[in-house]
């Protein structure tokens, strides 16, 4: 057999349940992420899901796992590769060795065990496999007389910690030299909070997500005007704002641009202060008239246990921040902790803000989990509001197919229904999306990636992404590399090539 070839185990065929083999010699693989399948894409194959332990993958020449970043479709079977009997070393960003553990202590609850020693114990084993690696510095893995390997993590702009992975293979006996590079989930420019991802310099096989690779984003601006928008008609129908929103990423971008909407409108009076213990005594439940556009009066609720403790994980990682939110915090702002922000701790106090919510005339914006709406948090808003055309359902991620997001977001806007629980719900609430927010980079961000590099990658395999997106993306780079004079490349997909 001819090395190096790559083995998908996730994500080839869809947009979830990212892991992929690189098989370097007979003796010697990488697995790059080890995520959850979710949606459709789970029961569609047998796939696992939470709560199957089964890795249906040899794992006896897995040398380590590279995690790209900590979202669950790249991370979430972990927990069931640990049992299974891996027992190489974790590599990824110092910024995720932070957060991996407190998104893998849920997955363990769901997959392994809900048993507390059992789980301290698993989260201690993953301390201790977990090999923290700086940006653009670069790690030996293996240095033998048949192989040696050496990994580069660069900075991805996709959530917090997230990098693209780039891979050298020297095989002595024979002279070759590869580089693999896996672009994990690559960021938006201008993203909050973030840096933007800068192309490496080259390699011979691209491994290039595809989630956005059929559509533009809004630009910041746009979408901001957008949020603005949807949230000015709330405020007027006294209607609350749902926006179901991944606890990692998202979550922290979009508190990032809600306290600088505020602080601007801040010029106006000084506002009422806005904290869990003044929603029952607010002018709105005394029957005190209110501004409809009084921004600084409005609670901005974080209803998940998880997004709260990535918040607090965000806000002590300044140092990974860009220089737009470190120059905020330092002029004393507090951009993930500002003060119409009220975080929703225990599930008393979250039934009693949806019961709240749903009988008052006090607008709000609702921040809940989960991103897809197939459980969290969010479902029970969704339960008790959906009916109401005074609310507004308000998406800014990706809508996995069969998931309820998806269906809200494809029926919403039609009047039809989505299934919770397996109980109909009537959709009345106004749906909106700003694809703007996505943490990926849509179809001109994943081509400026390529085109970026010295010169272009000679083979490209389009994975994370449906049929469609992959198609339209090919069809652009092919056009691309005509344009930048380069010779022409294999792109390759679902076992096809274009």
């Amino acid at each position: 057999m001819c090395y190096p070839t790559i083995e998908y185990h996730g994500a080839s065929e869809g947009v979830t349940g990212s892991c992929h083999q690189l098989h370097m010699d007979a003796t010697s693989s990488l697995l790059i992420d080890c995520g959850l399948f979710q949606g459709n894409e789970a029961p569609a194959a047998g796939r696992v899901r939470a709560g199957q332990p089964a890795i249906e993958f040899d794992l006896a020449t897995v040398r380590a796992l590279v995690v790209t970043h900590v979202r669950i479709d790249h991370v979430g079977r972990i927990p069931q590769l640990l049992a299974a009997g891996f027992k190489g070393p974790i590599l990824c960003s110092e910024p995720s060795a932070k957060l991996l553990p407190i998104v893998l202590k849920d997955a363990f609850k769901l997959g392994i065990s809900r048993d507390q020693n059992t789980l301290e114990r698993y989260i201690q084993l993953l301390e201790r496999r977990l090999q923290p690696l700086p940006y653009g510095q670069r790690f030996t893995l293996l240095a033998t007389d048949p192989l040696n390997v050496r990994i580069r993590l660069q900075r991805a702009g996709h959530i917090l910690g997230s990098a693209y992975v780039e891979i050298d293979l020297s095989y002595p006996a024979t002279g070759d030299n590869k580089r693999i590079v896996f672009s994990g989930g690559l960021g938006a420019p201008n993203a909050p909070l973030l840096l933007p991802p800068q192309p490496p310099e080259r390699a011979d096989i691209l491994v290039l997500e595809s989630t956005y690779g059929d559509r533009l984003h809004e630009d910041r601006a746009s979408r901001r005007q957008r949020l603005e928008a949807v949230i000015e008609h709330a405020l007027r129908d006294q209607g609350t704002v749902l926006i179901p929103a991944f606890s990692i990423g998202r979550t922290q971008e979009l508190l990032y641009e809600l306290e600088d909407i505020i602080h601007i409108k801040l010029t106006g009076p000084t506002p009422h202060p806005v904290g869990a213990s003044s929603l029952a005594n607010s002018p709105h439940a005394t029957g005190e008239a209110v501004s409809p556009t009084n921004w600084p009066q409005l609670p901005i609720i974080l209803d998940s246990l998880l997004a709260s403790r990535f918040t607090t994980a965000y806000r002590s990682l300044q140092p990974y921040w860009n220089q737009e939110a470190r120059e905020r915090a330092e002029a004393g702002r507090n951009p993930l902790a500002f003060d119409n922000l009220i975080k929703i701790d225990n599930h008393a106090d979250h039934i009693a803000v949806v019961n709240y919510l749903t009988q008052s005339a006090r607008p709000a914006i609702v921040i809940a989990g989960n991103g897809m709406c197939a459980g969290g948090r969010i479902v029970n808003y969704l339960k008790a509001m959906l009916h109401d055309p005074k609310h507004d359902v308000l998406f800014v991620g990706y809508q996995a197919k069969g998931t309820p997001g998806h269906a809200i977001q494809q029926y919403g806007p039609k009047g039809g229904y989505v299934e919770l629980d397996g109980e109909r719900f009537d959709i009345r609430a106004n749906v909106t999306s700003i694809g703007g927010y996505s943490a990926h980079a849509d179809q001109q961000g994943l081509v400026e990636f390529v085109i970026g590099m010295q010169e272009g990658p000679g083979e490209i395999r389009v994975v994370h992404g449906e049929q469609r997106a992959k198609e339209a993306l090919a069809a652009q780079l092919h056009a691309s590399y005509q344009q930048k004079g380069w010779p022409g490349v294999k792109i390759t997909f679902d076992r096809d090539e274009t």
